[in-house]
């Protein structure tokens, strides 16, 4: 079995697929064979779901999409109400035993989450409870703008309250002039109470082969293990 990272966010749009697909660049530069999972895609773009293609093309293992991505859903509305308009229910347990067949495929898988960690996945489950299954070390992405500090903090401590290990954090600096940004990356780092794994400075068009050296893989797998 392979060793795997669930990737969160702030809130949507905070550069969660970004993030999750320089980690697989990482990995795969590092000589390990990685593959990306986004359990949960809504919104098509184009030919395809954008998230869930993303990952697909930056990890080494390119899987079949009833395990990559199980769920993918037309609009980009609430993942819950994606599947309601569908007529299913979205069932934590498959996408459990989708990920276990990943992971025998490679040797690092990333999970993508949905939206931020505790958007609803079905009438009674969360975002909060598909990490709690899969049980994998948790990296927060901290999409920096203004009202972060509170997002970031406020998931942080969710996180614990799962049981689940913040492996570290990422900043990610989607703005392009952020008040205060050194100050308020400072005040997280000071917070967080889990390594600052990278701090992914402004881009107009980021792609995720220049973002991953800004990523520090051995604070990652040291908080993991």
């Amino acid at each position: 079995m392979g060793q795997g990272f669930f990737v969160t966010g702030t809130d949507t749009g905070v550069g969660k697929t970004l993030v999750a697909c320089a980690l697989l660049r990482a990995f795969a530069g590092a000589g390990k064979s990685a593959v990306g999972m986004k359990p949960v895609a809504a919104g098509r773009e184009g030919t395809g779901w954008a998230d869930a293609e993303a990952l697909a093309s930056a990890g080494t293992v390119r899987p079949p999409s009833r395990i990559a991505n199980p769920y993918a859903f037309e609009p980009a509305i609430a993942p819950h109400i994606a599947a309601q308009l569908a007529g299913i229910e979205i069932d934590i347990e498959m996408i459990g035993r989708a990920y276990e067949e990943l992971s025998r495929l490679a040797e690092v898988v990333v999970v993508e989450g949905a939206g931020g960690f505790l958007v609803p996945l079905n009438e009674r489950q969360t975002g909060a409870d598909l990490a709690i299954r899969l049980g994998l070390p948790v990296v927060l992405v901290v999409g920096m703008r203004l009202g972060c500090l509170n997002h970031a903090l406020l998931t942080r401590r969710q996180i614990e309250a799962c049981g689940l290990r913040c492996a570290g954090w990422v900043a990610n600096c989607f703005l392009p002039d952020m008040p205060c940004l050194d100050g308020n990356i400072r005040a997280l780092e000071q917070r967080l109470a889990c390594p600052l794994l990278g701090v992914v400075p402004f881009r107009r068009d980021p792609v995720p082969a220049g973002i991953a050296p800004f990523l520090s893989l051995g604070l990652l797998v040291e908080a993991a293990a």
